[in-house]
Parts: C-alpha cells; structure tokens; sequence
C-alpha cells in the first residue's frame, strides 16, 4: 500500500551521486534506498491523498514538515527541524498563458541526505534543475541543490524586475501621447503586478536571511555564503519594486494630470464658444418673438441688418475676450 500511495503523489524520484549527475528511481525502489546510494530527491504533488499519507506514515518526517509540504497556501519562510530544514519559496509563474504575478509555491525539506519537494503547479526552476542533473551540471549535494533552487528563483524574479521597469520605461516614453487612456491600462496592470510579486518577495527575503544564520551544522560554508549573497539579491529586487512602485505612482498621477488638463482645454473651448454665440442667441431670440412692433419686419434690408449686428456682436466679443488674454 505505502508503493501505491509513494506512486499517486510522487512526480519524479532522484538519487544524485554526488557529480551533478542523477538516476531516477521508480516508486518501487525508493523504499530500497540508503543513504549510501546518495542523496535522495523526491518531488511530489501535494494534491494527490497518496502524498500526505506516505509522508505522514512512510517519511519519518516529523508533523511540522509534513504539514509544511502538503498546506494548501503557505508564505515563504524557513523553519529549523531536528536534523533538517523545512523551506517554503516562490518562483514567479512562468507556465504558458498565466500571469507572472500569480507566484508558484515550492516547498522543500532537506536533511544531509534527504530532499523532499513538493508543488501544486509546475514551477521551472525544478525542471531546470532536472536538465542540469541529465547534463551532469546538476547539484553534488543536499545543501547544494537548495542554494541552487535558490539561485534559479531569484534568476526568474529578477527578469521580472526588469521586465516591469523596461515597461514603465516605455510608459514614461509615451506619456504625451494622444491616448493615455490606453497607458492608463498597461500602468494599472504593472502596479497590481508589482504588489502581487512583492508580497511574497519581501517575506522571501525575510525567510533568506534566517537561513543563512540558522542553516544546520552540516550545511558547508560555501553554500551558506552562495545563500547570504542570493539574499542581498533578493533585498536589491525588493528595492527595485518598491522603487518601481513609487514610479507608477507618480506616472499615473501624470496621466491623471494630462487627462485634466485635456478636460480643461476641451471645457475652455466650449467656454469660448458659447461667449461668442451668447450675443447672437439673444440677438436671434429677440428678433424671433411673435409679437407685433419688431424692427425690420416690414423692410427688405431687416435680414441683412441683423446678421450684420450679430456680426458685430460676435467680433465685439472676441475682441473683448482677446484684450482680456481669455483666448
């Protein structure tokens, strides 16, 4: 029963042998691994039943990782466990045709000769890890390979930082365009992407920095320091996203402002407009009233008359308007 349940959940099974290199394990074989093989890489899909309950009744893992690797939502963190680590990430969602900002959850536990994975969604940082296994050019070692999962993710999330300010670049560039309405939409969309990235970045930097000060006794010094720097990199895009907030902030208070003045300038116009024809609409209404004793209604100049003095109002205005720098 414990194969079965290994089998519905299990994803991939890998014992790495310590140059790069990696032979996958069936799900029966797993069992039948010791320490002396190499270190063990199980990556699961949390969904699955058969998931929780091999990790709760075959793993030997205490509650708290196993709870760690098979909540529904969890935040980044990293948590110290007898011999082991228990690690929650987020990599920016690269998966065709979702967004970059719905960021996907990898949890980890790693002990000196155990790696237990487990996701929901694919993520392409564990793929690329298995390319560079098959290569040779994969991790040697348990601790390794966390740094450098760490490593990958901060890769993807920094090509989304300069994704977001090469487009609010572009923003900036068009901002006297003739249709900011459209600007407007591409700016709303980079602001919610930029908080949504963010929400999760800053707890990973937080969950980085207890890490390397708390890693195990038998993490080596080399890694510890490869995961210090990947945390100083991850505080710059935390910097950088803040930064590129403040920016959108100030763009849309522009496109706002050129929306108003535009606002303004079409209200002016209408303004002027009405200045000049009020006069004549009086003029025309009071010529217009049916009633007897009107000027001109007997007289074949009446007309002319009138659109003459309708003329002239109408100049008199614009004149007036003109000495008064109105228009």
């Amino acid at each position: 029963m414990s194969d079965e349940q290994l089998a519905e959940g299990l994803i991939h099974a890998q014992v790495l042998d310590g140059n790069g290199g990696a032979r996958a394990l069936a799900a029966s074989e797993v069992a039948n691994w010791t320490a002396a093989d190499g270190v063990l890489w199980l990556h699961f899909d949390f969904t699955k039943d058969g998931t929780y309950h091999w990790l709760a009744e075959q793993s030997g893992l205490p509650d708290v990782a196993v709870d760690g690797l098979t909540v529904n939502q969890t935040r980044p963190r990293a948590v110290a466990q007898a011999d082991g680590l228990l690690v929650a990430l987020r990599g920016v969602n690269m998966n065709p045709g979702d967004d970059p900002e719905d960021m996907v959850s990898i949890r980890v536990w790693i002990d000196k000769d155990r790696i237990i994975t487990s996701r929901r969604r694919k993520l392409l940082a564990i793929q690329d890890m298995l390319a560079a296994l098959e290569t040779g050019e994969g991790p040697a070692s348990s601790s390794s390979f966390l740094a450098d999962l760490i490593d990958r993710l901060a890769d993807r999330i920094g090509n989304f930082v300069d994704e977001i300010e090469d487009r609010l670049l572009q923003i900036e560039d068009k901002l006297s365009d003739d249709s900011p309405q459209g600007q407007r939409q591409s700016l709303g969309l980079a602001r919610r992407q930029i908080a949504n990235v963010r929400r999760f970045v800053a707890p990973q930097r937080d969950a980085l920095e207890r890490l390397y000060r708390n890693p195990g006794h038998w993490f080596p010094e080399a890694e510890i320091q490869q995961i210090r720097e990947e945390a100083d990199r991850i505080t710059r895009y935390v910097e950088d996203l803040d930064l590129a907030r403040e920016r959108a902030i100030v763009l849309q208070e522009e496109y706002l402002s050129v929306i108003a003045q535009e606002q303004n300038n079409r209200m002016y116009v209408l303004s002027i407009v009405a200045a000049i024809f009020l006069p004549l609409t009086f003029v025309t209404g009071l010529l217009g009233m049916n009633v007897g004793g009107l000027p001109g209604t007997n007289s074949e100049l009446g007309f002319s008359v009138s659109v003459a003095t309708m003329i002239i109002c109408a100049v008199l205005v614009a004149v007036i308007l003109r000495w008064k720098r109105w228009m």
